[in-house]
């Protein structure tokens, strides 16, 4: 009894201990499962990588405690099916994680299965963005999802402002969710996707060589290739012999390629010569001593046979993958301790068929599991593993870009989402951080398809055999603008040349053929010729176009090459007869010019005739009277006052033959502008002209029609059609009460060539509208932005001015005749011959005039010097004295100062 006592306690003890024991441990076994194809170039080098890292994890004594880890691998086989099968298969042997698989597609389905289950799913290479929705919500991804890709992508195409794509994708989950996702990338940067065109999963070469064929009568030429991974490059071969990776072409693939190409033997690498100037993407790896070890690893599996191809990014995060699955285990089991499974009551109606459900467990902990993988952060082969929590995708570590050039692989710089392009990778990149700015985006020179380093232009004038059909309107009326040659299919005009102006100054060939659109007996409709654009009839439109907000929906407009708005025109207001009509013959430069005319020789007349004319002598009030009614007199020839010096009087017969001149041509322009008859019209503006009920006249096939009933709201009965300028003419003249119409509203330019033949009629008011003409174009069409270009050049270099002025300025101008409102005003261009021919006599009679005096002076000085007795103090004169003096000696009479020097030169003689 007392050996019982002790011995109870004993075996207690001993249980407890080793019961705890085996607590502490943990199982002895974890599975994880692995689903991916093996025969693949994912595939291949990603089940030698995931068996290496199991490898590492079991010889690391510092993770799991022990506790061996066990990969179950299936084989996909490419199949949906046959990877679910596989997952069944895996869960059965009671995995806790299921890693893979690569494919999109296969991970659709596998995830439900997951869900289901609650076992979380690693995938190292499904990158379609959709599995991060939330109806997959233990998926979870270790490689870089194609939202980020297609955002490098859409960066790229923007980069090289390029306009339009032509996106080419196999046909899955994987190929349309990755084109979906480009194409609201592209559509944030206002570009897009021209064309798509998907490909069957396998490939088929007859399919592509069709696709490849159809997508040569397209203009956009830069392709962006979204398949899976190919070791035949089938799709670059093909397009080869299509003669497609060729100048103008651009090729841009998505990181496929940089996997396929990776995974090549040095021996398969003269391959990359048919992908000459192909630009793709590769994930960044960056560098580490961690995946140099690796690499020289990888190297030895080669030699000995362990490996069938060369290492990828997706080989580097498998490795990863199976790192990320131990760490979360070993935190797992840390925590929980031990793994269990139970049975789903879902499964419990499937137990009594004939399927084999007993075995399927659910993971207990694996909603734990899942939270534990998530927070993962430490620095594994492929650089920095940590997973954004929304959306369980890694953190994005940006791209490569890469360029094949010479049969070798060039990096010519990198991409991040919050960095853009660099040509160095940035070190900390951050997921959602945006903070870089187009100038600061940089890449390195690219060789493009042919050799070429110059940015191709990304697209053609649509290579179908054809020549761009242009329609252009066969006017009835104001043929100055465009219509067809005569006897010829040829077209002419201002609007047509400069359409080939411009086309000139486009960097590439332009084979078009110009179409006439009406049939020459009345103007053709202007929206019909848009529409006739927007639905393919015609490629383009050019003609004198007005660019509107209704046209503008359905057609793109190059720049506007001619300033146009709506005008009225209506007989003129006689503004002639008024009171101030006598100084309409003159400009006010000539009346300036004129009256300072009247002042000069007012002015050198006195003092020509001051010292010889008594006429000119006497107080300064006289002499100032004197000399102003002398000047205005000879207007009237009433002048008292005769001339008496000679340099006067040839003054007075230069100015005398001025102002006949003068005169006559004031009177004569005085008479026309008295004589000449006006209509008058009461319409002030377009407000006057709405509220005056008058009948309106318009252009046949003009805006103006729909512009004045629509927006307006003129009746329509109002407005009166008109299809030429005889009509216009007409129209005016008979005027509202006499069958024809109160005022015209036509675009500026019809009304300046009308206006230029007539001299009845004016623009009343100014133009109350405000557009342009341009040419048409189908909706975002590279050719018109080409055009718009060139139009501006044609604009800064004077030429379009030159080719108005070609058609339009043979007898001046339209706008200069317009703008001149007095046309029987006298200029001073007209009379400047004369008076400058008055002004050189004038002051040459001057200095002549000044000269004599000098002389006169001089000899006066003299002679008073020899008459006066010397000074015994002498001092030089001031220059002030001297100029006060020669005022002096010149204010004094001729007949004066001739008597001095007459009795200096005879002295008396002696007295007797």
């Amino acid at each position: 009894m007392k050996h019982s006592v002790i011995l109870l306690p004993l075996v207690v003890l001993i249980w407890v201990f080793l019961n705890g024991s085996v607590y502490c441990q943990g199982p002895a076994v974890v599975n994880i499962g692995a689903i991916f194809t093996f025969n693949s170039v994912i595939g291949r080098a990603a089940k030698v990588a995931m068996e290496t890292a199991v490898f590492d994890v079991n010889a690391d004594p510092k993770i799991l405690n022990g506790t061996e880890l066990k990969l179950i691998s299936e084989d996909a086989n490419c199949s949906a099916f046959l990877g679910s099968v596989g997952a069944f298969q895996v869960l059965e042997k009671g995995v806790v994680a299921i890693i893979g698989p690569q494919s999109s597609a296969i991970a659709h389905m596998i995830s439900e299965i997951a869900n289901g289950l609650r076992v979380p799913l690693v995938s190292f290479a499904a990158t379609d963005p959709n599995l991060s929705a939330s109806q997959f919500p233990f998926f979870i991804r270790s490689t870089q999802s194609d939202s980020y890709q297609m955002a490098a992508v859409a960066e790229l195409v923007d980069f090289y402002e390029w306009k339009e794509v032509i996106a080419i994708f196999v046909d899955d989950d994987y190929g349309r969710s990755g084109i979906a996702y480009l194409d609201d990338e592209l559509e944030k940067k206002q570009l897009k996707i021209a064309y798509k065109l998907p490909l069957p999963i396998q490939l088929d070469p007859g399919n592509i060589t069709d696709m490849l064929n159809k997508s040569k009568l397209l203009g956009p030429r830069v392709y962006v290739v979204h398949v899976g991974p190919d070791p035949s490059l089938r799709i670059f071969s093909i397009a080869q012999q299509l003669e497609m990776i060729t100048t103008n072409y651009v090729w841009l693939a998505t990181d496929w390629l940089s996997t396929t190409l990776d995974s090549f033997s040095q021996m398969n690498k003269t391959s990359l010569r048919i992908l000459q100037g192909v630009v793709g993407l590769r994930q960044h790896i960056p560098e580490s001593s961690q995946k140099r070890a690796f690499v020289s690893r990888w190297r030895k599996f080669l030699l000995e046979g362990l490996a069938r191809s060369e290492l990828n990014t997706y080989g580097f995060q498998a490795y990863d993958t199976v790192w990320t699955a131990a760490y979360s285990i070993d935190k797992f089991l840390k925590k929980q301790r031990n793994i269990t499974f139970s049975s789903s009551d879902k499964l419990q109606k499937f137990i009594s068929t004939k399927m084999q459900m007993r075995t399927l467990k659910v993971f207990d902990h694996g909603s734990l599991l899942h939270d534990i993988l998530l927070k993962t952060n430490f620095t594994g082969l492929s650089g920095q593993v940590q997973f954004n929590q929304d959306s369980r995708n890694i953190v994005s570590g940006g791209y490569d870009v890469i360029n094949i050039d010479n049969m070798a692989i060039h990096t010519v710089g990198y991409w991040s989402n919050s960095s853009g392009f660099s040509i160095l990778p940035q070190e900390n990149p951050q997921m959602d951080q945006k903070n870089y700015s187009r100038p600061n985006q940089k890449l390195k020179n690219v060789t493009w398809p042919g050799g070429k380093t110059e940015r191709p232009r990304g697209w053609v004038i649509a290579d179908n055999g054809r020549p761009l059909r242009i329609g252009v309107p066969f006017r009835a009326s104001f043929v100055e603008f465009a219509t067809k040659v005569n006897n010829s299919d040829d077209m002419q005009g201002y609007c047509i040349d400069v359409f080939k102006e411009a086309l000139k100054l486009v960097p590439y060939d332009v084979p078009y053929k110009l179409e006439p659109f009406g049939d020459g007996h009345s103007n053709p409709s202007y929206d019909g010729i848009v529409k006739m654009v927007q639905n393919g009839s015609f490629d383009a439109a050019v003609g004198d176009i007005a660019i509107v907000t209704n046209r503008t929906r359905i057609v793109d407009f190059s720049q506007p090459y001619a300033t146009t708005g709506l005008v009225i025109v209506a007989p003129i207001h006689n503004s002639k007869s008024s009171a101030w009509v006598f100084l309409k013959p003159f400009t006010v430069e000539m009346w300036c010019v004129t009256a300072a005319s009247f002042v000069m020789i007012a002015v050198v007349i006195w003092i020509l005739e001051h010292r010889v004319n008594n006429d000119f002598r006497g107080p300064p009030k006289k002499q100032l009277v004197t000399m102003f009614l002398f000047s205005f007199s000879t207007l009237f020839k009433t002048n008292q006052e005769s001339t008496e010096s000679s340099l006067g009087k040839m003054v007075m017969v230069v100015w005398l033959f001025l102002l006949m001149v003068i005169t006559a041509s004031y009177t004569a322009s005085l008479t026309s502008i008295l004589t000449v008859q006006q209509l008058s019209s009461p319409i002030t503006g377009i407000d006057s002209l709405i509220a005056s009920n008058w009948p309106i006249g318009y252009q046949v096939g003009s805006f103006a029609y729909s512009y004045l009933a629509d927006n307006l709201y003129i009746a329509r009965s109002r407005l009166i059609e008109l299809g030429s300028p005889e009509e216009y003419e007409n129209a005016l003249r008979k005027g509202p009460k006499g069958g024809g119409v109160g005022a015209i509203i036509d675009e500026l330019p019809y009304v300046d060539l009308f206006l230029s033949k007539q001299t009845e009629f004016g623009i009343i008011g100014q133009p109350f509208t405000k557009s342009g003409w341009g040419f048409a174009f189908k909706r975002d069409s590279q050719l018109a932005v080409d055009i718009s270009t060139a139009i501006l050049k044609l604009s800064e270099s004077g030429e379009l001015q030159k080719i108005h002025e070609k058609w339009f300025c043979k007898m001046g101008c339209p706008g200069e005749r317009r703008q001149n409102s007095e046309p029987n005003q006298l200029h001073m261009i007209s009379f400047w011959g004369l008076y400058l021919l008055c002004g050189v006599f004038t002051i040459g009679a001057l200095l002549v005039f000044l000269l004599q005096m000098v002389r006169q002076f001089v000899r006066y000085k003299r002679q008073q010097k020899r008459s006066d007795p010397p000074s015994p103090i002498s001092s030089k004169p001031h220059c002030s004295q001297v100029i006060y003096n020669f005022f002096d000696f010149i204010d004094e009479k001729e007949e004066a100062i001739k008597k001095i020097f007459t009795q200096s030169d005879n002295p008396p003689g002696p007295v007797s």
